[in-house]
């Protein structure tokens, strides 16, 4: 299977430097196999979080500080001595206010369903090549693995996976991870399903195995809210991003370490959770000198947990416009939310089956932010205060297709309100 991908700078360039010579929107044509080496994974060691800074690049604000939070609150696992990383994954209720919606502990030999390995040179780049062949699934992790591959004229190449068949928004994302030494770069970002920006990297190395960062990208100027931490990344740490309409707060080892609250930085479509390598050999960075690899023992993923859920529809093809039926969908809604003291929405809109991937975005955050309009109007004029309301774009629908029949459009066309 062959899949196109829209690269930006944490994927594929994302260096202080390298994002700024590379074009930051890059192109890789992308081949899926089954995987079947392995490397063997050193042993689990304690957390060993050094110091904090905190700071923005690329950007016109401020330098920002921040001190790490000691008290464990967010999940970091189950002890388990027969696990690699001597932690399990984290039991269904660590997150309060949150559901547990996937985990996996990379058992077996092949990639998950619903996960892709990275082939290709994105840009052009000989100091960037990734191989689905680098990315192993093996002795109960994910292992992507830089080395010297003689199938490329011995150049070094990398390994790289998404979680392609999983996009949502908002969410809490935790990953179990190590890396062997210093060498190639070692990223964990969420990444937009159409278009680019946004993207959120919540642990990135430049090629060293001694610091991590956080960097949100925003607006199509690629602004930066960039935060930096000091720690061993050789040991064993459990990275986590919980990602809402309000805020972005990144976790290590249950701490929290930075926190994003501006609204204009925060992403509001649909992103995967993306793991990888990177090497700029020619670029003259993050080379290595030697074999290495990103160890990768679970991820799990948690929604906030819903209290109440309808949709509107249906809306005219292709259309935003609220019909007086669906105005009185959203009156509905309201009631209901002041009758049941809920304190936050978020609209999903969808659209029908536009020309390209981008349209159907459009179309569908201008359906959702139509019904935010209204609902907001309609619980001011029931006096009631508070609540949050967040409207998102899905995209087109699945499984909407080009097809003009009427019940595959009509799939599509709908705002689906999740109430919290």
């Amino acid at each position: 299977m062959n899949r196109l991908f829209a690269r930006g700078p944490g994927r594929l360039c994302d260096s202080p430097l390298e994002w700024r010579r590379l074009s930051c929107i890059l192109v890789i044509g992308a081949v899926y196999v089954v995987l079947g080496s392995s490397v063997v994974p050193a042993s689990a060691a304690q957390s060993n979080v050094q110091a904090l800074s905190s700071g923005s690049l690329g950007s016109t604000a401020p330098r920002k500080t921040s001190a790490l939070t000691t008290t464990q609150n967010f999940p970091t696992g189950s002890a388990d001595s027969s696990e690699p990383s001597g932690m399990a994954p984290p039991v269904a209720n660590s997150l309060p206010g949150y559901s547990l919606t996937y985990e996996n502990d990379f058992n077996g030999t092949r990639l998950p369903d619903g996960w892709d390995a990275y082939t290709g040179t994105p840009g052009n780049d000989p100091g960037t090549q990734m191989a689905s062949t680098h990315a192993v699934v093996a002795n109960g992790l994910l292992q992507l693995n830089a080395y010297q591959d003689p199938a490329y004229g011995n150049e070094w190449v990398t390994g790289g996976v998404c979680q392609c068949g999983l996009a949502q928004a908002y969410g809490a994302y935790f990953v179990r991870s190590r890396v062997t030494g210093p060498g190639p770069t070692q990223v964990e970002l969420l990444w937009p399903k159409v278009g680019w920006p946004p993207e959120i990297d919540f642990n990135e190395s430049y090629g060293g195995d001694t610091s991590s960062n956080a960097t949100v990208h925003y607006t199509a100027a690629n602004e930066e809210d960039q935060r930096s931490l000091n720690v061993d990344l050789t040991q064993w740490h459990t990275w986590g991003v919980i990602w809402t309409p309000q805020s972005i707060t990144y976790t290590v080892d249950g701490n929290v370490w930075g926190t994003v609250a501006v609204a204009s930085e925060i992403p509001d479509q649909p992103m995967t959770l993306d793991l990888q390598q990177q090497t700029f050999c020619a670029s003259g960075w993050a080379c290595p000198s030697a074999p290495e690899s990103m160890l990768v023992d679970w991820v799990a993923e948690y929604s906030a947990a819903i209290q109440y859920k309808v949709t509107v529809s249906p809306f005219s093809s292709n259309s935003p416009t609220l019909s007086a039926r669906l105005k009185k969908q959203i009156r509905s809604l309201a009631e209901k939310i002041k009758s049941n003291g809920y304190t936050a929405v978020t609209l999903l809109g969808y659209s029908d089956n536009l020309a390209t991937a981008s349209e159907d975005l459009a179309a569908s955050k201008e359906r959702a932010a139509t019904v935010a309009t209204y609902l907001k109007q309609q619980l001011a004029s029931l006096q009631v205060t508070g609540v949050i309301v967040s409207a998102v774009g899905n995209g087109r629908a699945s499984p909407v297709s080009t097809s003009s029949s009427l019940p595959k459009r009509a799939s599509g066309q709908r705002v689906v309100a999740l109430i919290y």
